[in-house]
């Protein structure tokens, strides 16, 4: 099979083309140092075949830091150490880890941060609705830029493979590419050379920093926002990754308004979600009891559950020759073979398979197993809210039945 030979993105070498996708982990500890425990769940992907694993998102200034449990964090140079013992470990299995780096904009809280939420204009995120953002200055914006690049540098010194920027799922390299969250009419906003203004900057200013170091991107090809992207907007973009020096695009859609268009499942996992979010866990259990049915019925979860952004990534790889990496949805080693045998699309990553399985490419690869066994419930990234990463297999703890 295609999919377990040897490939390259760019001076990254991957021993198959099955990828652990970003997934944020929860597992540094308050201050945001990796620990034994992340140290150790890399190490369980890297024996188990992973072709590469790509980090869930690390943070690169405080007031970006995400709403979720714990995030690793790279924004000073006393973090080096602790991420450059688990590149060091994942290396002895030869496997590729690439740092995916990340600023939340609008799609965090100031109660977690400490600081003002920060955006690229004055617009409340419907489901962050907490705090509304400020828009960002143009310092600040420069700011933002120069810590990215700091970033990639200290994850260059911490023996990553690479990095990924995160323009995906609303955070804040997304926010400027949507003229959903962006409507600045200066420089930064208006024109889709505008909005990708920011992307450019860090791309011309880490090549000064780190030379021809490898520089991947997460995207959001399309999602389901008034003036949100389209897959005609996303594949110019993906033109001008090619043309900066994107090493590679893996192509993923949604923001969180969306609801679960980017983690999809077959019923809306409402239980999770009111033991566990913010917005639904102080309400009183009446409420609870009579919206939890209610939500069931008529919030419509969206479809289709596979593959689901394959269109996007073939729409793309047909306009640059950079690889793609398709995510979403791809929980079967049929469907994967066929979309790198026949689809024209270089990688295919997978975020959930790994949580409840992170051997899942060697039972691939003996034929001990066919498909996932994750029955795509959610209550992994609802309840990593205020915990670190676990398959719960549709069922709350104890604590909260």
């Amino acid at each position: 099979m295609k999919v377990f030979e040897k490939s390259n993105i760019d001076k990254i070498c991957f021993s198959n083309r099955i990828i652990r996708s970003a997934t944020h982990e929860g597992m540094a500890d308050d201050d945001g140092f990796a620990t034994d425990e992340l140290k150790k769940l890399y190490l369980r992907l890297a024996k188990g075949g992973a072709g590469a694993i790509i980090t869930g998102y690390t943070g690169i200034q405080p007031d970006g830091k995400s709403p979720l449990y714990n995030m690793t964090m790279i924004h000073k140079d006393e973090f080096i150490p602790k991420l450059k013992e688990i590149t060091d470990a994942v290396h002895e299995y030869e496997t590729p880890i690439i740092l995916q780096i990340a600023h939340c904009g609008r799609q965090t809280r100031s109660k977690i941060t400490g600081f003002p939420t920060l955006a690229p204009s004055a617009i409340r995120d419907k489901f962050y609705s907490e705090d509304m953002p400020r828009a960002l200055t143009v310092e600040e914006i420069n700011t933002i830029i120069s810590n990215f690049v700091s970033a990639i540098s200290r994850a260059k010194k911490a023996g990553f493979d690479g990095v990924q920027l995160h323009a995906a799922h609303g955070y804040l390299l997304n926010q400027f590419l949507s003229s959903h969250s962006n409507r600045r009419t200066d420089e930064w906003g208006g024109s889709t050379q505008n909005k990708f203004r920011i992307i450019s900057e860090i791309f011309k200013r880490a090549r000064e920093s780190v030379g021809n170091y490898p520089i991947l991107v997460k995207i959001s090809a399309y999602d389901n926002q008034k003036n949100g992207i389209r897959i005609d907007e996303a594949v110019e973009f993906a033109k001008m990754f090619q043309d900066v020096g994107c090493s590679g695009i893996e192509v993923s859609s949604g923001v969180f308004e969306d609801g679960l268009y980017t983690m999809r499942s077959e019923a809306l996992p409402a239980e999770a979600a009111m033991a566990y979010t913010f917005k639904y866990k102080t309400l009183p259990s009446i409420i609870k009891s009579i919206a939890t049915p209610l939500l069931k019925i008529f919030l419509k979860q969206p479809k289709p559950l596979l593959k689901f952004n394959l269109d996007a990534a073939e729409q793309i790889k047909k306009t640059v020759d950079i690889p793609v990496i398709t995510v979403g949805g791809m929980n079967n080693i049929k469907d994967i073979n066929h979309v790198v045998e026949n689809e024209n699309i270089d990688f295919v990553s997978m975020a959930r398979p790994f949580i409840i399985q992170p051997n899942i490419v060697s039972q691939f690869q003996k034929g001990d197993q066919a498909a996932s066994k994750c029955i795509m419930c959610n209550y992994c990234s609802l309840i990593g809210e205020e915990r670190p990463l676990k398959c719960y297999y549709g069922k709350l703890p104890k604590e909260n039945l």
